[in-house]
């Protein structure tokens, strides 16, 4: 299993140091206690977090292209001489990668093994990483809402999160940003029946009244609130995230 600690940086971004705690008892015996990075765009902030766990870093990882997701890569590889991985279809657009994988690969994190899922939409080579009860979802899936349609097509963005559905509902959702309750505002308008985000999204406005993260959430949180995760077909979800994008 791992262990996922956010850390809030630059605007509304969240890296995420991941810790391998497989079979781990109070003891922290049988624990390899191995530690990643994903998408570290603030170097100074997530330098501070590897070093406040105790300052060991086994792997950088990348979901995707974009400049927050991956500003502070070189200087945290710098810093603690972890392999970076990412994307075989991006890595022209990555900083230098160590191992390029896509979808069907693994990568290891101590005694957990992630698995590569090719997750176009947001952008045409963005990739996710299940494994150890979570799910790294970058840009494509966030709490109440996916992301936006700047290279890929609805119908890629859907096939994406069909194939985040079939994963385990107790999955927890790593994604990259604190969006949720913007997206919740949104996601009523689109389903205002649903009883279960009605009151998800009370939960919301009290946690950032209170200066708490919103995420992770749970796959099937998402499944039942989100109305991106729900959409039936290619067009609804076309159409769900043309009106997103006017939303205001």
């Amino acid at each position: 299993m791992l262990t996922a600690t956010a850390v809030p940086i630059l605007q509304d971004n969240y890296a995420w140091l991941l810790r391998d705690s497989t079979g781990e008892h109070s003891t922290g015996e049988h624990s390899t206690g191995a530690t990643a990075i994903v998408d570290p765009a603030d170097a100074e902030a997530c330098i501070a977090a590897i070093d406040a766990a105790g300052g060991r870093l086994d792997l950088i990882i990348i979901t995707h292209h974009h400049n927050d997701h991956i500003a502070g890569v070189d200087a945290v590889r710098a810093r603690y001489g972890a392999p970076v991985v990412g994307a075989t279809a991006d890595a022209h657009r990555l900083p230098k990668l160590d191992r390029s994988v896509r979808e069907g690969d693994t990568v290891p994190l101590g005694e957990t093994v992630l698995h590569v899922i090719d997750t176009p939409g947001h952008t045409v080579g963005h990739i996710a990483y299940t494994g150890g009860g979570i799910l790294l979802s970058g840009d494509t899936l966030f709490s109440l809402g996916c992301g936006r349609l700047l290279e890929g097509t609805a119908a890629d963005m859907f096939a994406s999160l069909q194939k985040f559905a079939k994963l385990p509902p107790e999955t927890l959702v790593l994604c990259g940003h604190e969006y949720t309750q913007s997206n919740a505002k949104f996601a009523k308008q689109a389903d205002p029946a649903n009883a279960a985000l009605q009151a998800r999204s009370a939960e919301v406005d009290r946690q950032r009244a209170a200066g708490q993260h919103t995420v992770p959430t749970t796959l099937g949180a998402e499944m039942a609130e989100n109305p991106f995760m729900r959409a039936p077909s290619v067009s609804a979800l076309a159409a769900l995230r043309s009106a997103k994008d006017v939303f205001k």
